[in-house]
């Protein structure tokens, strides 16, 4: 049977797959030079362009397996999406570069304190070598765990794995989103709406119109028409939008930031990379009950080779197989649409017109967008678990919601950082009150690793639902270990990793005991006939 790899539901599924890449683009744009004032033409010429190249690799490889695949079976076969993703995209501009950027500016300023164009273009640089520095990191990891990755699956319980995706979903894909939104109302709630409308009702729109391009049309021509009667609060100049234009080089610039890579952000790269391979796996299994029988290796091994491509050549996000693969099957997506996606994006982040999308392309029409995607993954991470560990889900989502609140703490008052290690000083330099300088060391600890730390908070809390005591409380003597080191809960200012005995404060060991008390408690308890008796059936809803 001759493969028909193109047909118009390959549109469809190109806008839906396209503008999700785009989206993750605009956000990073938009959290770098909006929130951090990161040099534009870095993040355009240097980041942007290694980023896509890790995108077009992955959706290239991902449309030969698919022909592979329909030579194989007979079958019309639809390929498995490759793009950004987007927990760790807008994890990395928040956790990695933009706390790097600020770092490294306060290291090059003046004696006033003042870090002025060069020295933010320096700061810039550094950031990037260590954003590329932890994408390297990221990819080594995705490599080695693409051979036991169905180990890992089994080893780490669900809720811990789901439930950190589901917190990064509900806090940092969404709330942290609101602020930008709703800078322009009338644009964010319409396109909003449509999406509502759409896919809350599972309703088509008329003419069989994708429903993420609508959205974003309606709320681009929105803007510009409140822009041109001059309603728009937050006007874009046109004037200033031009082209970047990048190659994607390969780059030993990595080296350079690799040991603040390695020192400070490992807590970070190390669940990232495990996250996506993961639902690598989940994704190629879906693909399966949806009759297309990828090899769950291959398709890790691409996704560990396109992220270590664009790390060495000057790419700061992650690339991962999306979790979409039956639905883009179901708009009749074959291989085209990955094929046209990999080019566009690719392309783009090369010859420029994707930094000019992100330029023009005004943030309240494309957020819902990615809403919508922080809601998929928290309603996915309660819906693939067992009904008792939803708990065990939920409480993975506090350390997720502890880096929110670290994130705006940093942007109101920067000194609170030091409330853990040297409250005297945070006290004296915040002017704020000895509460709230106590209260921002607890966010500051529980924020820090807090990827791993909710995934060990999920993984303990489900053991303990299956009552495998030893097994809950083996998983938070680990917690207690990587709290001394800072792994987790680092008192450091800007999380790095530490010797207990180097570090300032006694949170660590006070956090690392409360864990082991938590730990003994449990494994006494084990002991009891209450223990060990059935549980009680739940009643029904």
């Amino acid at each position: 049977m001759k493969y028909r790899w193109a047909g118009m539901g390959d549109v469809n599924a190109f806008f839906g797959l396209m503008l999700d890449n785009v989206v993750n683009l605009v956000l990073l744009s938009g959290i770098l030079i909006g929130a951090f004032k990161f040099p534009a033409e870095i993040v355009f010429t240097r980041m942007f362009p290694g980023t896509a190249l890790g995108v077009l690799f992955g959706d290239l490889v991902y449309t030969w397996l698919a022909f592979r695949l329909a030579k194989k079976t007979g079958k019309d076969v639809t390929a498995m999406p490759l793009g950004l993703d987007s927990p760790s995209t807008i994890g990395m501009a928040f956790t990695v570069l933009g706390p790097a950027f600020v770092a490294a500016q306060k290291a090059g300023a003046d004696a006033a304190g003042v870090c002025n164009a060069a020295c933010d273009y320096e700061a810039g640089m550094h950031a990037w070598k260590v954003g590329m520095a932890v994408m390297v990191i990221m990819g080594i990891i995705k490599f080695g765990t693409s051979f036991i990755g169905g180990y890992i699956q089994r080893l780490i319980p669900a809720a811990g794995l789901l439930g950190t995706l589901g917190g990064i979903g509900i806090a940092l894909i969404g709330c942290l989103q609101f602020g930008e939104l709703f800078h322009e109302p009338i644009v964010g709630f319409a396109a909003m709406g449509v999406l509502w409308y759409s896919l809350i009702s599972k309703i088509k729109l008329p003419f069989g119109v994708p429903e993420v391009g609508a959205s974003a049309l309606v709320g681009t021509v929105l803007y510009y028409g409140l822009m041109a009667g001059g309603f728009a609060h937050t006007p874009i100049e046109l004037k200033d939008v031009t082209l970047h234009l990048g190659l994607p080089l390969p780059s030993l610039g990595f080296l350079e930031g690799m040991p603040e890579a390695l020192g400070t952000y490992l807590p970070l790269a190390v669940p990232f990379a495990l996250l996506t391979v993961i639902g690598g796996i989940n994704v190629t299994e879906s693909a399966r009950l949806g009759g297309d029988d990828y090899d769950t290796r291959e398709i890790l091994l691409t996704e560990a080779a396109a992220t270590l491509l664009a790390g060495i050549c000057g790419g700061v996000s992650q690339s991962t197989p999306y979790i979409g693969q039956p639905a883009y099957k179901a708009m009749g997506g074959r291989a085209a649409y990955t094929l046209a996606t990999g080019l566009f994006v690719g392309l783009g982040g090369i010859l420029g017109y994707i930094p000019l999308m992100a330029a023009i392309l005004p943030k309240s029409a494309l957020i819902p967008i990615l809403l919508f995607v922080g809601v998929d993954i928290v309603s996915q991470s309660f819906h693939a678990v067992p009904k008792k560990h939803a708990m065990a889900v939920a409480f993975a989502f506090f350390p997720n919601i502890a880096q929110l609140v670290l994130i705006i703490i940093k942007q109101t008052n920067f000194m609170l950082v030091f409330s853990a290690t040297d409250p005297k000083l945070a006290l004296e330099a915040s002017k704020a009150s000895p509460e709230v300088v106590s209260m921002a060391a607890v966010f500051l600890m529980l924020a820090n690793g807090f990827i791993l730390t909710g995934m060990l908070w999920g993984g303990a809390l489900a053991f303990l639902a299956d009552r495998k005591a030893w097994h809950a409380a083996g998983t938070l003597f680990v917690a207690a270990t990587l709290t001394l080191f800072g792994i987790i809960h680092s008192a450091d200012p800007f999380g790095g990793i530490y010797l207990p005995w180097k570090i300032t404060s006694t949170l660590p060991v006070e956090w690392a005991i409360g864990y082991v008390v938590i730990a003994v408690m449990i494994l006494v308890l084990s002991m009891t006939k209450e223990f060990k008796a059935p549980p009680e059936e739940e009643p029904a809803h």
